[in-house]
């Protein structure tokens, strides 16, 4: 007879520890979801700043042929309408080609990075266009208040009117288009994708202050502004899902600042204004050399615009695709 087979005990196995694998075909320049977000900036900025070249050698050269003479280009000490769509206009269309090619190499639609062409110039946009205007209105009525503000009468008449209304309107809603999508469009899309929506915000933001600080007579105070008014332009943006908001809001306090009211812009001097208007008082009140975005009731005015507009637009609208 066979023996018994004896069961002896078990070692118990040691279970090795798990090594997470990264996901297959990731890399240091793609991710999961495609290009990771750093790169497409680089690239996009890349193709921008090849735009720009491009045109502006083109124009060198036609102008070298014509003149016989390279041409001077210097900054400018005033805002007249044709200067705003030549500057403002060139920025929307070298981004926006920018952001056309990128759509096409990151399988998207245009429209995700801002500006949905169906809703062009509907509720959105001229409840903030109302809303930018009247908040330069409060701004310059508070600094009125205090006697640092005057209106002295009309400084344009007749046709020259209506002429006029027609030209700066068009201008600044090329202007409101031109850099809202430079630095809240395709760039606030792609960061959001890689560092979420605020830090994106806050340094896009900051740059859009940088980008003023060129502008003749700016102060230290008035690139503040500037920053708060890009932040509000963003929560204008996160709130909406679109930039239509924040493109009627800055085309009708820069309408209402510049053709209406007739005051400085950044330092820049109005030409064909409505009203002419003067300032008088400490430069804390009246903003000095920049105008009233450098006053201390613009980013209080802005701050006011902030808590008015999330008290009525509650819900989250953007929502850009997972991080890559």
């Amino acid at each position: 007879m066979s023996e018994p087979a004896i069961n002896l005990p078990q070692e118990p196995s040691v279970s090795q520890p798990t090594v997470p694998q990264p996901p297959s075909g990731t890399s240091i320049f793609r991710g999961p979801n495609g290009i990771r977000a750093g790169w497409r900036v680089l690239i996009f900025l890349a193709i921008v700043a090849g735009l720009v070249a491009a045109v502006n050698l083109v124009v060198w050269l036609v102008l070298h042929f014509l003149l016989h003479h390279a041409p001077q280009f210097g900054t400018t000490s005033s805002l007249s309408p044709a200067t705003a769509v030549l500057s403002d206009g060139a920025i929307f269309v070298f981004t926006g080609l920018a952001a056309l090619i990128m759509s096409r190499i990151e399988h998207r639609k245009w429209r995700e990075y801002g500006l949905p062409v169906r809703f062009a110039f509907r509720q959105h946009f001229w409840l903030g266009t109302l809303a930018g205007f009247l908040a330069i209105s409060a701004s310059l009525l508070a600094i009125f208040a205090l006697r640092g503000f005057h209106l002295a009468g009309l400084a344009i008449h007749g046709k020259t009117i209506l002429t006029a209304t027609a030209a700066w309107t068009a201008a600044f809603v090329i202007v409101g288009l031109g850099e809202e999508f430079a630095f809240r469009g395709y760039l606030q899309f792609t960061l959001t994708t890689g560092m979420g929506f605020w830090p994106a915000a806050i340094l896009l933001s900051a740059l859009f202050g940088l980008a003023h600080a060129a502008n003749p007579g700016e102060s230290k105070f008035g690139l503040f502004s500037v920053v708060c008014f890009g932040l509000l332009f963003c929560l204008f943006l996160r709130r909406t899902g679109n930039l239509w908001w924040a493109v009627g809001f800055h085309a009708g306090w820069d309408w209402g600042q510049t053709f209406f009211y007739g005051v400085t812009d950044s330092g820049l001097a109005p030409y064909h204004n409505l009203f002419n208007s003067s300032f008088s008082g400490p430069t804390w009140l009246t903003g000095g050399s920049v105008g009233p975005e450098a006053s201390i009731f613009t980013p209080l005015t802005l701050l006011v615009v902030g808590m008015l507009f999330t008290r009525v637009y509650r819900e989250k609208r953007y929502q850009p695709l997972g991080k890559a």
